[in-house]
């Protein structure tokens, strides 16, 4: 698990930053209805974001984070991974979410991204020119996995995802690197005990190999879902890697941002 449930991002709201939110259900290729969050900017740049959460799927931490994008200009839908056996309704603390992760398949995750996707560009979305992902731990994987996935996007980021084989036993990011279609920046814990340093070398040096653009950045001494408001000693950091994600969209949405 990434962050608890009273976890927030540790990215301080803008001042007078206008954003239209609200929940949404998406429909998946399979026809399995899927709970989100969108979260549109008063003033769009172009540039959207798919929200990849950690295993407890779509909860507050991660509608907060889209509010924060799209303060930053930047279109949002966070999204859930359980529509096939939990539903769309809210959950509560209790919630068996691990139940729900081991019954997730990647290339259904795949398909949900799709129709994140085509809902941001489309007219009653975002009509986002530009779209990207960003997941977090179980996410974060998963987020680098849709730069092979033939969505178009224009580059995709992951925080502390796993470099090897997924879940469900697809093929990981290191492993479909070759497949990568758009840019990849990955930030990394150095101290985290889940994902040792060498798996994180090997995800650079399969991107580097297959010609990727990306950037891999690990933060010496940060742990595992270091990116929370709650670690302030880690404020630095996770500024650090707020910046990167801003920048990294900005650059391959060419220029994009207030």
């Amino acid at each position: 698990m990434c962050f608890e449930l009273d976890s927030s991002p540790p990215i301080p709201p803008i001042a007078g930053a206008a954003v239209d939110a609200r929940d949404l259900v998406l429909e998946s290729r399979d026809g399995t209805r899927f709970a989100a969050f969108f979260a549109k900017a008063e003033r769009p740049t172009g540039a959207a974001v798919v929200i990849l959460p950690d295993v407890r799927g779509l909860y507050r931490f991660y509608e907060e984070l889209a509010l924060r994008f799209a303060e930053e200009g930047i279109d949002a839908v966070a999204i859930d991974y359980f529509g096939r056996t939990a539903g769309v309704g809210k959950r509560g603390e209790d919630f068996p979410f691990m139940e729900h992760v081991m019954q997730t398949k990647s290339s259904q995750i795949a398909d949900d991204v799709r129709a994140a996707v085509a809902f941001l560009r489309s007219p009653e979305g975002a009509g986002a020119r530009h779209v990207f992902t960003v997941g977090f731990c179980f996410g974060g994987q998963q987020s680098w996995l849709q730069a092979a996935n033939g969505h178009g996007l224009s580059g995709v980021i992951g925080f502390y995802g796993r470099p090897g084989p997924t879940r469900d036993g697809a093929p990981g990011p290191v492993d479909r690197a070759r497949e990568m279609a758009c840019p990849v920046l990955a930030l990394m814990g150095g101290a985290d005990q889940g994902i040792p340093l060498e798996q994180v070398e090997e995800l650079r040096r399969a991107l580097e190999e297959a010609g990727v653009e990306h950037e891999v950045v690990v933060y010496p001494g940060a742990p595992h879902s270091f990116f929370d408001r709650r670690y302030e000693e880690y404020a630095q950091e996770s500024a650090d890697a707020w910046r990167r994600c801003l920048e990294f969209i900005r650059r391959h949405a060419g220029g994009a941002g207030p």
